[in-house]
């Protein structure tokens, strides 16, 4: 290749993590690099909440564009943040080898327990709020976002008695001494794509390049997985500004197995739906099966209450 690849990236810390870590990927095969930052909407707008921004692209509209004008050849995503539908001429190039999905629960207080009454747990997940009142029904959850070091700081000047995050985040900023619980994936299930990096890019790049940039990028595992995930969160018309889950995992015997579902803002209404297919070429039509039987069992009615009562909220301001 006669120029740098040149890598889009979010400018928090952890952005920089997944761009670096690309980046050193490509550098270890003989691949010159250059990283361009670039601030989103969800880096700027910190005051609300991202369902009341419109999460649809608010971290990833402006690295997309810059992909159009070929400003970067790639752009790297957490992949959970990455939209249920990609733009026409632009493509998914290459999902990472993914981390550990859990959610997990830090906080600077040793003896900290969720048992506590009336305990404050920081968070900007519509899923994990949702999840907590169901599991969790005397803790508050009040709204945390920023960059990790930011809602760190406001953990330290008391603002929660601790933060629910990824643990993918929180291990690479090597914050794991902070980890107090790790969540059980089968009872908080991870958001689509949840622990994996996401490489995107214009359809119109070079070929030569393209090709080369997922055969060194791509887990092949990884991808098939999130496939399935992110057919199932297409297929919800949701974001991460609807309280939907989804997991993928190979089973022992090698089936692909996706574990999906959608809960009320209140925890109260809760649908969820388990089916495996043995062909991988399946992954996308599996999402598909998951998603329609989840609606069926009433997760469409949960998807219209939270529209109008995003619809309310929105009337009052």
């Amino acid at each position: 290749m006669t120029r740098p690849i040149r890598i889009g990236t979010r400018g928090s810390k952890l952005a920089l993590w997944q761009a670096h870590h690309v980046a050193d990927t490509l550098q270890a095969a003989g691949l010159e690099t250059e990283i361009v930052i670039i601030t989103t909407k969800g880096d700027v707008v910190l005051d609300r909440s991202l369902d009341k921004i419109g999460a649809k692209g608010v971290f990833t509209e402006e690295l997309e564009e810059s992909l159009r004008t070929g400003h970067i050849d790639i752009a790297v995503h957490s992949a959970k943040d990455v939209q249920s539908s990609i733009p026409e001429d632009l493509e998914l190039l290459a999902f990472m080898p993914r981390e550990k999905v859990n959610d997990v629960i830090i906080s600077f207080d040793p003896g900290f327990s969720l048992d506590k009454p009336d305990i404050v747990l920081g968070t900007s997940s519509t899923r994990r709020r949702a999840l907590f009142k169901r599991h969790y029904p005397h803790a508050i959850t009040a709204e945390a976002r920023g960059n990790l070091q930011t809602r760190l700081r406001k953990l330290e000047e008391g603002q929660y008695d601790a933060l629910v995050l990824a643990f993918a985040g929180v291990h690479r900023m090597e914050y794991d001494n902070l980890i107090v619980r790790v969540l059980p994936e089968t009872q908080f299930i991870p958001a689509a794509g949840q622990g994996s990096v996401a490489i995107e890019c214009a359809k119109s790049l070079e070929l030569p390049r393209k090709l080369a940039l997922r055969n060194l990028l791509d887990d092949p595992d990884t991808h098939t997985c999130l496939r399935a995930e992110r057919a199932f969160l297409r297929t919800m018309e949701g974001g991460c500004s609807i309280p939907s889950f989804a997991l993928a995992t190979f089973t022992d015997e090698g089936a692909l197995q996706l574990h999906g579902g959608l809960i009320s803002l209140d925890g109260q209404q809760y649908v969820e739906e388990q089916q495996a297919t043995h062909d991988p070429e399946d992954a996308e039509a599996l999402g598909v099966r998951v998603a329609e039987a989840v609606l069926s069992r009433g997760g469409e009615q949960i998807l219209l209450d939270i529209r109008q009562h995003r619809e309310s909220e929105s009337a009052t301001f």
